[in-house]
């Protein structure tokens, strides 16, 4: 069985800017031959299980191309398939009911964090703000939220992180999408893919 993917559409559907309608988006995965393909919120996030197996890159590049032909813009597209969901949460630092899900961040990271540019950083200093550094992801605890988190600023400073992209859901959000990757590989199980 073939493990199902989820698309992380960076800074889409922000504002008026970048506008992508996810029935389109649906379409678009579709007709690049992906299966059970479902969309979560309007922030661009797509469930798929591939239509051929290949590594996560080359489905991101693919997606990203044909959103830019089809909206004339560029999208960073990160591709995670279940097993990486899964491990991220289970590998998730900060014990469950000691934060609320809209308040833990997973910042999704294109490739490795160098540790080494977050040495100076020191998280007590934005108490009650934390963040852990995990496998290709930062985990980012913002009690009093996001927007308001001084650490989120210094953490996503793009000095940190040279050279990679990043994508950020919440625990809410990345739990939801696990269990709708579950559900097309068990759709794909149940019809014999």
């Amino acid at each position: 069985m073939t493990s199902a993917s989820v698309a992380l559409l960076r800074g889409v559907n922000v504002g008026t800017a970048h506008r992508v309608p996810m029935a389109r988006l649906r379409e678009l995965a579709a007709g690049l031959g992906h299966r059970a393909v479902r969309t979560h919120l309007n922030s661009g996030n797509v469930v798929f299980v591939p239509g051929a197996p290949r590594p996560s890159e080359e489905h991101a590049a693919e997606l990203a191309a044909a959103l830019e032909r089809e909206f004339g813009f560029a999208v960073p597209v990160l591709v995670l398939d279940a097993v990486r969901l899964r491990a991220a949460l289970a590998a998730n630092p900060y014990p469950e009911g000691s934060f609320h899900g809209s308040r833990l961040q997973f910042v999704f990271l294109s490739g490795p964090a160098d540790p080494a540019r977050f040495a100076g950083l020191d998280p007590a200093a934005h108490a009650p703000d934390d963040y852990r550094l995990g496998d290709r992801l930062v985990y980012l605890h913002t009690p009093d939220g996001l927007s308001r988190s001084a650490l989120a600023t210094e953490v996503l400073r793009p000095a940190r992180l040279p050279g990679l992209f990043t994508t950020t859901r919440t625990w809410n959000t990345v739990k939801k999408l696990l269990d709708l990757a579950e559900q097309a590989e068990q759709v794909e199980e149940d019809t014999g893919r």
